[in-house]
């Protein structure tokens, strides 16, 4: 049975009633509803984003997937309800949305852990609305096993992150998240339930993969696990020259030396938000800018790595063999920094940067952040016109730049990539202090237009991660050659459009239509 159902309507102003649609659908559900004023805090019309705010008709918390299918199909039988299905709220432009329409928070679903051994290879079955920091820690803590691709915050649900893609260090060497499932169970737009794997509704296992929940609600999922390392050395090494840092990055992702390559941007200055007090990874270390070559220009690069090992292997066996491993790079030497941790602590680093959000305001204000995929063909072009001018004095957080290689991407899978056999992933995660600290959200999304106008202008090989559109148009251009395939897929899964209508792809019909390709 669903958990509640939550109206978001004043019960005495007309014109925020909706038809019988909506009374029908709680009567019919034997829904123990509760009345709330809604605002501009509420949960279910508010993002991690906080650049827009929507008024939905209720949030629903359901209890399984045999939940979700019932508000899905008496949505289908109104004549406009749409139907969001909500995570932890981390997306930045209202993807996870209805505007009069119904919020599903797949938190609510706690359907078993179960540790499966499938011809001698290890899985887990978790549901949609799972914490990957709780698979995390129950697959590490347990069962001495963890999955294999990460994000680099693991507060975000299972189902969320397979919607878009899942990209951390871990990419280069496992692909993304997408790549490290094997089955799904899936409500569609048509309200069914179908259990879906390469094999077995395989459509619908592909498309929603990647597929922007536009195909169905992920309300289970078995991902791939691994052993788990017991130790992680963490390294960061900084670079003066862009070109410097790409052909390393490059090689150490082509080569497999390290388990983790990533790496971001730093102002060159000792601003605490962007610049040198962001590199060292301990309060003991201290990073002294004498070494920078005084042909530096505004802005420095930090190659971020990790080598895991077991508490057996010797010390002395490990600085070897980063010794030998940083030997071959070409970064600033006096600094290079290290610490060594487990390999827990390591995948939660990023709690510690949420806390301190939380402490100084920042963790909700709004984060107009901006996610690129840019071909390594054109990454110095990005790098020159970018990071050096546009964006010289950082943007009070990270700035990440590191790269993927495209045979780790299943093209089956709805997600696009460039078409480069390497691309790298860019990622302004912005941590802004409210007005008037910091400067107006309008202003740094206008920031970020300028930088999507200027791939645009310069005809790069991109594109957007966390992708957001105003028009069809744009989707169109966005998927490419793809499109007749996602358009195809929306028709046969979700036909009337219920789903996902924060995406702004398809709109609502009260009729299945057919698949639109042009």
């Amino acid at each position: 049975m669903l958990a509640y159902l939550e109206h978001f309507v004043h019960e005495n102003d007309a014109e925020s009633r909706q038809d019988d649609d909506v009374a029908t659908l709680s009567k019919a559900l034997e829904l123990q509803a509760s009345v709330e004023e809604f605002g501009p805090t509420g949960v279910a019309g508010k993002d991690f984003g906080g650049i827009k705010s929507v008024k939905p008709l209720a949030l629903i918390r359901p209890s399984a997937a045999a939940d979700v299918a019932r508000v899905v199909k008496h949505a289908a039988a109104s004549s406009s309800l749409t139907v969001a299905a909500r995570g932890n709220g981390h997306s930045i432009n209202g993807q996870a949305m209805a505007e009069q329409g119904l919020v599903l928070d797949m938190r609510a679903i706690q359907d078993p852990f179960e540790i499966l051994w499938i011809e001698g290879s290890p899985y887990v079955d978790v549901s949609g609305g799972a914490l990957w920091e709780d698979v995390l820690k129950r697959c590490v803590s347990e069962f001495g096993l963890a999955p294999r691709s990460w994000t680099d915050y693991l507060s975000l649900t299972v189902g969320g992150t397979l919607s878009y893609a899942g990209v951390s260090g871990q990419t280069f060497r496992y692909g993304p998240q997408t790549s490290n499932v094997t089955e799904l169970e899936v409500v569609t737009g048509k309200g069914d339930t179908l259990c879906c794997s390469q094999t077995e509704n395989s459509e619908l296992f592909f498309g929603a993969l990647g597929g922007l929940g536009q195909f169905g609600i992920i309300t289970r999922a078995r991902v791939v696990l691994q052993e788990a390392p017991d130790m992680v050395r963490w390294i960061r090494v900084v670079y003066s020259e862009f070109e410097e840092y790409a052909r390393d990055a490059e090689s150490l992702v082509e080569e497999y030396c390290f388990d983790y390559v990533e790496g971001f941007v730093l102002v060159n200055s000792d601003n605490r938000a962007n610049g040198w007090p962001t590199v060292p990874l301990g309060p003991e270390q201290v990073f002294d800018p004498t070494h920078i070559p005084f042909t530096a220009g505004p802005v420095l690069y930090c190659l971020e790595l990790a080598l895991h090992y077991r508490n057996a292997d010797h010390p002395s066996r490990v600085d070897t063999d980063v010794d030998g491993l940083l030997g071959r790079l070409r970064f600033i030497q006096g600094l290079k920094f290290q610490v060594d941790v487990t390999y827990m602590e390591f995948l939660l680093r990023v709690k510690r940067v949420e806390e301190h959000a939380k402490g100084n305001g920042t963790w909700d204000a709004p984060h107009p952040w901006l996610n690129l995929f840019v071909s390594k063909s054109h990454i110095v072009d990005f790098d020159r016109e970018v990071f050096k001018k546009i964006l010289k004095d950082g943007v009070d957080g990270p700035i990440l730049v590191y790269p993927l290689l495209r045979n780790k991407w299943d093209s089956r899978h709805s997600v696009v990539v460039p078409d480069s056999d390497m691309f790298y992933i860019v990622a302004l995660l912005r941590f802004t202090p409210p007005p008037p600290k910091g400067p107006a959200a309008e202003l740094l999304v206008a920031q970020n237009n300028e930088i999507i106008e200027f791939c645009t202008s310069r005809s790069l090989d991109f594109k957007l991660y966390f992708p957001h559109y105003q028009s069809r148009e744009d989707w169109i251009k966005h998927f490419g050659n793809q499109w007749a395939r996602f358009a195809e897929r929306k028709a046969n899964f979700d036909p009337m459009a219920i789903l996902a209508p924060g995406q702004k792809i398809f709109s609502r019909t009260s009729q299945p239509q057919p698949p639109s390709i042009t």
